[in-house]
């Protein structure tokens, strides 16, 4: 689509995969999860799509919440991996692998033809 970051629209699909993997490692507030999405080359993701992943994650047991006082500023609501959310994470990771590697292998089929 013209004018389309066609990262951003794979981004969309996979956000989910995405904040499990970031916060497998550590608790993370929507600004940090934001910003270490962003880090990792994934571009720019709004609250309007990183909260609604968030609250389906906590409705579906993958992660906690937890309401921490800021220092000097206004308190943030801190996101942690549960068992089941790392369960999960688990299992995509594997779906992951599987789905990468046929699309690398289409690509390539692809890139082959068009030489």
């Amino acid at each position: 689509m013209p004018g389309v970051d066609a990262s951003t629209s794979w981004l969309r699909g996979t956000l989910e995969l995405a904040v499990a993997a970031l916060l497998v490692s550590e608790d993370l507030h929507g600004y940090a999860l934001v910003q270490r999405l962003a880090e990792q080359g994934l571009g720019t993701v709004r609250g309007g799509a990183l909260y609604p992943v968030l609250g389906r994650m906590e409705t579906a047991g993958l992660v906690e919440t937890e309401w921490v006082a800021g220092q000097g500023g206004p308190g943030r609501k801190t996101y942690r991996l549960t068992a089941a959310g790392r369960a999960r994470l688990d299992e995509e990771m594997l779906l992951w692998h599987d789905f990468s590697s046929a699309m690398d292998r289409l690509l390539m089929s692809a890139r082959k033809d068009t030489t």
